[in-house]
């Protein structure tokens, strides 16, 4: 093999570049963990976004601007011979574009949101590969792991963590019917649920009220199930139709 060949290779190998691929890792290891624990909480709460969709870009906008801060050690420490142009604006450039393409994936339908950890882990994967682009192999790989580990286990955490299901509610009355927010509550609580504030919305559609509006489990387990809430609404007085879903993402 090439003298200088082996040389520039082994340089992305070096002690110093392995000692920068650890304060790397490190640092979105940091990131993961405080994204996670933002992540809980809107998830307990019902939000969309939950501990999946933080994590992930917690932990890749850490590994994003962390590398930036050793430019010296990109390209295995040959960056000036290497570089001919500024390589901070084509990264910015892919964050953006990747950006548009996460939004794509985001999709909306009544109160479900979906796609928010696809969106997530598509900007995850954009870090990993600007980190293999730059030569922090090490780190890219343990991005790599800590984004599968993320999106394969953190559900099960989630799943194991005292929590709240959601439950998108669409609810059509017949003709001359005058909802009550106020009994439309207290019914809620009798299967275990409240009524998320600022979820409700209200709809007058050919002549019948229409009520859309989440509702969330008192606690884990204490909320009935999607069956028994959909024989509570077929004797539910007053209504004609009605939609349940998951509030998800």
């Amino acid at each position: 093999m090439n003298l200088y060949l082996y040389e520039a290779l082994s340089g992305y190998w070096a002690a110093p570049e392995i000692a920068t691929n650890l304060i790397v890792f490190f640092n979105m290891l940091g990131a993961l963990v405080l994204g996670l624990l933002v992540g809980y909480e809107r998830s307990y709460h019902g939000r969309a976004a939950g501990m999946r969709t933080y994590g992930l870009v917690s932990m890749a906008s850490a590994a994003l601007t962390v590398l930036a801060g050793y430019p010296t050690f990109w390209y295995g420490g040959h960056i000036s011979s290497y570089v001919g142009a500024d390589p901070t604006r084509i990264i910015q450039g892919i964050v953006t574009g990747v950006g548009f393409l996460g939004a794509g994936v985001i999709m909306r339908e009544g109160m479900n949101i979906s796609g928010l950890t696809t969106a997530a882990s598509l900007w995850a994967s954009s870090a990993i590969g600007i980190m293999v682009g730059v030569g922090f192999y090490p780190a890219a790989i343990l991005l790599a792991l800590l984004s599968a580990i993320c999106m394969m286990w953190v559900s099960r955490l989630e799943n194991w963590l005292p929590s709240r299901q959601a439950i998108a509610v669409v609810l059509q009355f017949k003709k001359g019917v005058a909802p009550s927010e106020t009994r439309l509550r207290a019914r809620a609580l009798t299967q275990g649920y409240e009524i998320a504030s600022g979820t409700i919305s209200i709809n007058f559609k050919d002549g019948m009220p229409e009520w859309k509006f989440v509702a969330i489990a008192l606690g884990k387990g204490k909320g009935a199930s999607m069956a028994d809430l959909a024989r509570e609404l077929t004797n539910y007085e007053g209504v004609e139709n009605f939609f349940l879903s998951h509030a998800r993402n």
